[in-house]
């Protein structure tokens, strides 16, 4: 596994993170204890030393597990947090909401001061606002954080947080379907130091190149919105593209994919392929997955007619599909 420096903190990480949305044992179908501390440990035998949780997964329980297996581990592994949609959303953003957000974390993980928080989505008008990044400056200077950044859904978010330099890292949708970022934020992100942490690179596994107009998900599966069996969501979870032209297009790009790689892998490899990008934070419900993960890190560069042909397929054959804002 090789790593990247996580800019301004001066702290190196593993190129491949992990995702850990699917531990708090909701939306994601059924991860039980046991199975997320296989995946944790999993996770650190392959060199992965970045984990990324909430406090909303599960209501603590992805942070407490993650608390638990750092316990049990002589390592250093950067765990990243998020606050700000647990009982703050959407219009409850005070110094003591975040405050109270933050010594909840603090005790669910088990450690005296967070390596990195981020406003998980918070709405563009307290953005607009800049009293959310105030608020935790004054927990960084109070010592109850290391760093703090922003996970966001918008390039407009995106552009306000990178506006404030007290930040750390900004946590962004890049996936070949979703492309916008290398050209609206990476420089500046670059230019400003601010790490870049990729979350869906595999379009909530459309990128995967597995699934397919037949594949349905678990009941309790966040990705299983219309539950008649007809159709699925249009939203966000499959980058804004609706489920059946998602599998068309993941479809298409099958012919595109190095001899040796695995379509996972080579989306994995095109986000590493940015400069800007300081690690991806791909999810997994099985173990399997993680080596299979991790293993993109080694893998040499993509070739710049690959790229060209990736840039490509995004403009001509998949931005018109995307919906909602980006």
């Amino acid at each position: 596994m090789k790593t990247r420096l996580f800019n301004k903190t001066g702290v190196q990480v593993s190129e491949i993170g992990l995702g850990c949305w699917q531990l708090g044992g909701s939306d994601w179908g059924n991860v039980d204890d046991q199975s997320a501390f296989d995946i944790l440990s999993a996770a650190v035998e392959a060199g992965v030393d970045f984990f990324d949780t909430a406090d909303v997964y599960g209501g603590g329980r992805s942070e407490k597990l993650i608390g638990q297996f750092l316990k049990t581990r002589g390592e250093k592994i950067f765990t990243a947090t998020k606050l700000g949609r647990m009982g703050i959303y959407p219009d409850k953003y005070t110094r003591d909401t975040l405050r109270a957000a933050t010594e909840s974390s603090l005790k669910n993980l088990g450690v005296d001061c967070l390596d990195l928080t981020q406003l998980h989505c918070v709405p563009v008008e307290e953005l607009r606002k800049g009293d959310v990044f105030q608020w935790l400056a004054e927990q960084k200077h109070e010592g109850k954080i290391r760093n703090y950044g922003a996970s966001v859904e918008t390039m407009e978010q995106a552009k306000i947080c990178l506006g404030h330099d007290g930040l750390s890292s900004l946590q962004i949708i890049f996936n070949i379907f979703r492309q916008n970022p290398a050209d609206e934020i990476f420089e500046t992100a670059l230019a400003k130091k601010v790490a870049i942490i990729v979350r869906l690179p595999l379009a909530s596994g459309l990128l995967s190149g597995k699934m397919t107009k037949e594949t349905r998900f678990p009941e309790n599966d966040h990705r299983n919105y219309n539950r008649d069996g007809q159709h699925f969501s249009v939203g966000e979870t499959f980058g804004g593209i609706p489920y059946e032209k998602g599998v068309e297009l993941a479809d298409a790009l099958k012919p595109l994919v190095p001899a040796g790689m695995t379509m996972a892998q080579m989306a994995q490899r095109w986000i590493l392929d940015h400069e800007a990008v300081s690690t991806v934070i791909t999810g997994v419900s099985r173990v399997a997955q993680v080596g299979a993960n991790a293993s993109a890190s080694e893998l040499p560069p993509l070739d710049a007619k690959l790229r060209a042909s990736l840039r490509d397929f995004y403009g001509k054959e998949v931005k018109q599909y995307i919906r909602g804002e980006y």
